[in-house]
């Protein structure tokens, strides 16, 4: 496994061209972002997003979310959605949102995120949407350690990157194919915060990643 470590206010330049060099070949990397460690892979990459689920030992039919760099690069892979859907865009990214949306394709659905970390957002502007889970066994916590996130997963990922500590609560998953939105996961941004008081119905399904 290749390491590679981004000191605070350093440059990250090194670590990008690490990580764009490896998802480009198809392999995986374990990044930091705003919320948790995440182990990524290049979503348009069936084969290595299937080994996403493989390094968490999960089901390989649980759906993986995608990192973007903005809201356009997002709509790119939804259906069109209503105006209400792109306000909460605009109003919560970058930041630990995750909407999950009809695919464009039409066959399936897709959550979709613009985290609010520079690194992980210039390199899905160098190399297209990140499929990205949290760095963490099936139904465990996830470490905010960089070494114990990579080291909790089933085998190796191609690249580490070490961004320092992070935190341990994963993104809010708000579920935007139904009306009222469904919260399926409460996570790092808090419900009552997401300006939809009367609208939105709260489901624990997903406790963790």
């Amino acid at each position: 496994m290749e390491r590679v470590a981004v000191v605070p206010g350093g440059d990250a330049g090194p670590a990008l061209a690490a990580a764009e060099r490896v998802l480009r070949a198809g392999g995986t990397v374990v990044l930091p972002t705003d919320t948790v460690y995440g182990l990524a892979a290049l979503a348009g990459r069936p084969e290595a997003v299937e080994r996403l689920s493989e390094l968490k030992g999960r089901p390989a039919d649980m759906p993986i979310a995608v990192l973007v760099a903005d809201v356009e690069a997002a709509l790119e892979l939804v259906a069109p959605p209503p105006e209400w859907v792109v306000a909460l865009m605009d109003a919560h990214w970058p930041g630990p949102l995750t909407i999950v949306l009809p695919a464009r394709d039409g066959e399936a659905t897709v959550g979709v995120r613009c985290p609010a970390d520079d690194l992980v957002v210039e390199l899905a502007c160098r190399v297209g949407p990140l499929a990205t889970t949290s760095a963490n066994r099936h139904g465990e916590p996830t470490p905010a350690a960089a070494e114990e996130a990579a080291a909790g997963l089933t085998g190796d990922v191609d690249l580490l990157v070490d961004g320092g500590p992070r935190g341990e609560v994963a993104s809010t998953v708000l579920d935007c194919t139904v009306d009222p939105p469904e919260v399926l996961r409460e996570g790092s941004l808090p419900v009552d915060r997401l300006g939809l008081a009367g609208r939105s119905r709260v489901r624990a399904r997903r406790p963790g990643g």
